[in-house]
């Protein structure tokens, strides 16, 4: 049989207080059978039953007891749907999504006693490197146009401003590629590609997903901003950009803090997902960031600067800032 989410083994368990292995039992006793929860969590059915009588007669003398052991119940519930990856302050916003009201002290108060917590940053920033294989026919590099303006409120529509910027992730094949497009009013990830090459087909190939979900519209201004490297500099790169009409902007050479938002976007996916586990091909890491980009991070993941909505939400709360479809052909 399958372990059932969020047991872990035996021994995973021994630090947790005993009720608190009972409220987990509880949580998962609609989908799994009780004696094989109680067997992971290493509890016994008679010592699990015997607390759910308690909890009934405690109901009546000590509700705020009683409120706090169902309140771990639904913390352990936004948890495991984070995929492990949420710290209180996105627990407690998840919580109030679904009508739970309580303090982020309080989340962040029983989380430490859980022993849950989130997926943390290490700090470090990426160091700069050769970008891009061989010498590509180059033109020259855009002004930035953006000036590290990235903030939601100072963005009036989608289809405005996207960021772009490259990744490489080591499997046991060697390295992929990863290229984005993120628009900067959502948040949201319109475009991406992967390949075992870093080239300006793989970017072109990331904004063409970008150009036929969004379909902007032609005559808004939309700008494409990224770093100089020689993948967004190509000259194949510029004529796909000049062709959808969009305007380019670049930040400048060395300083990723000029692309922050798309840095901040791999960040969070090596620590929610690549810095996880090991990756023994390339095809294994590709679909673990389809699932993760196209699942999860869009329709799902709460940003803070997004009022602890998921991109596709704050796009739906905003019907009008969306620009309306419009056919484009870009080949």
């Amino acid at each position: 049989m399958t372990v059932p989410p969020g047991t872990g083994d035996q021994g995973d368990q021994a630090d947790l207080p005993t009720p608190l292995r009972f409220a987990s039992v509880a949580r998962l006793a609609s989908r799994w059978p009780v004696a094989t929860l109680c067997q992971r969590m290493g509890v016994s059915r008679s010592g699990y039953y015997a607390w759910k009588d308690r909890l009934r007669r405690l109901a009546a003398t000590n509700p705020r007891r009683v409120a706090s052991e169902a309140l771990c119940v639904a913390i352990q519930d936004c948890h495991a749907r984070s995929r492990g990856t949420y710290g209180s302050p996105r627990i407690h916003a998840d919580l109030v999504a679904h009508g739970i009201r309580c303090s982020r002290r309080r989340v962040a108060r029983l989380m430490a006693g859980l022993r849950l917590r989130g997926c943390r940053r290490n700090g470090r920033r990426a160091r700069p490197g050769a970008r891009g294989v061989g010498a590509p026919a180059r033109a020259l590099p855009a002004p930035d146009l953006v000036r590290r303006a990235f903030a939601v409120s100072g963005i009036s529509r989608t289809n405005h401003i996207w960021v772009a910027d490259t990744t490489a992730i080591r499997t046991g094949e060697g390295w992929l590629h990863l290229a984005v497009v993120i628009d900067l009013r959502s948040r949201r990830v319109v475009g991406w590609g992967a390949s075992a090459v870093l080239d300006a087909t793989l970017t072109g190939n990331a904004l063409r997903m970008a150009l036929h979900r969004r379909r902007p519209v032609r005559g808004q201004e939309l700008v494409h901003h990224s770093d100089r490297g020689s993948t967004y500099t190509a000259w194949a790169f510029q004529a796909l950009l000049r062709q959808a009409g969009i305007t380019c902007s670049m930040g400048r050479p060395g300083t990723c803090l000029d692309n922050a938002v798309a840095e901040t976007f791999f960040a969070t996916l090596k620590v929610e997902l690549i810095h996880r586990s090991p990756w023994p091909s390339r095809a294994d890491v590709f679909q673990a960031i389809f699932d993760y980009v196209e699942t999860w991070y869009n329709p799902h993941r709460r940003h803070g600067s997004l009022g602890y909505l998921s991109p596709v939400a704050f796009e739906a709360s905003q019907p009008s800032a969306l620009s309306a479809p419009k056919p484009m052909t870009v080949r």
